[in-house]
């Protein structure tokens, strides 16, 4: 009974955004970007969009993101709302970070990404146009896959700062107490391997569309990156979303060491009381606040 009620639920939400979908004006970048898609199609192959075509998408992503962020440093006016102030980006530091970032990204993520070439053949996953899921359906399993992609972060990042095993890794990324966006995937290869593969975990479940790998890939680069970002800007669209992180949030984690596990929502962090002293931290910075009004 409750099984159909839940299915009659979701039926009827899916209608709802059909309907308003139809209301909607046609979107001017529809007709290039099918033109787009189909010429890839027509003149690379499957290997070569899955493996090479996922890598450059990752690649100009990651960095193009990022830019936001290492412009900030050289805008007076930004600095207001860095959150730990006393402590810079350095030069140093980012082209440590970035020679890092290309090995992890060339030796330890394009091996993984060639797997996704094999995985679409075995499980049949299209790459036609035609089968491409709407826009809605895309928002709806990239939520899926940063709820399972949150979940496993919570638990393996919790367990890497485990006090036996957290020189070992996970040190690596927290060499940098304030964190800065590019050094959102600098990390131990180890660590890579370990947290990387909740992002895959919600791609082999959801994915019906070669389509969504980007998508997703896509909405974790914007998330992970925003929460590295050491910047707290007002009206960031992303706080709008119900439970969401941030970078006050994970900064935290980054200043102290501990606590605010999870990577994208605070829900597991709120469940087992890992959230409590940042917590205690802003109410007490509210009440300096007040004073220095």
């Amino acid at each position: 009974m409750a099984t159909n009620e839940s299915i009659s639920v979701f039926s009827s939400a899916s209608l709802a955004v059909e309907y308003v979908d139809s209301l909607l004006p046609d979107n001017p970048l529809q007709e290039p970007f099918k033109n787009a898609w189909n010429y890839m199609l027509n003149n690379y192959t499957k290997f070569q969009i899955a493996t090479w075509g996922s890598l450059i998408v990752h690649e100009v992503l990651y960095f193009l993101f990022c830019l936001p962020g290492f412009l900030f440093q050289f805008i007076p006016y930004m600095k207001k709302y860095k959150i730990q102030k006393d402590k810079p980006e350095t030069w140093e530091n980012q082209w440590k970070c970035f020679k890092v970032l290309l090995f992890n990204h060339f030796c330890i993520q394009l091996p993984l990404i060639c797997g996704t070439y094999y995985f679409t053949e075995y499980f049949s996953i299209p790459y036609d146009w035609e089968t491409m899921p709407r826009w809605y359906m895309l928002l709806a399993r990239c939520f899926g896959c940063a709820v399972i992609e949150d979940t496993w972060h919570y638990f393996l990042h919790r367990l890497l700062h485990h006090k036996r095993i957290y020189k070992y890794i996970h040190k690596v990324h927290h060499e940098f107490q304030a964190p800065f966006g590019m050094e959102a995937e600098y990390a131990h290869p180890l660590e890579t391997i370990i947290l990387g593969t909740g992002f895959f975990i919600g791609i082999m479940l959801l994915c019906d569309h070669v389509i969504l790998l980007w998508a997703w890939v896509t909405v974790r680069l914007i998330e992970t990156i925003d929460v590295h970002s050491g910047y707290d800007i007002p009206l960031n669209p992303l706080n709008l979303i119900p439970f969401y992180a941030g970078s006050r949030h994970h900064d935290f984690h980054h200043m102290n060491f501990i606590g605010n596990y999870a990577s994208t929502f605070t829900w597991w962090d709120r469940i087992f009381g890992t959230d409590s002293q940042f917590n205690a931290y802003n109410e007490k910075m509210k009440k300096v606040e007040k004073k220095t009004e």
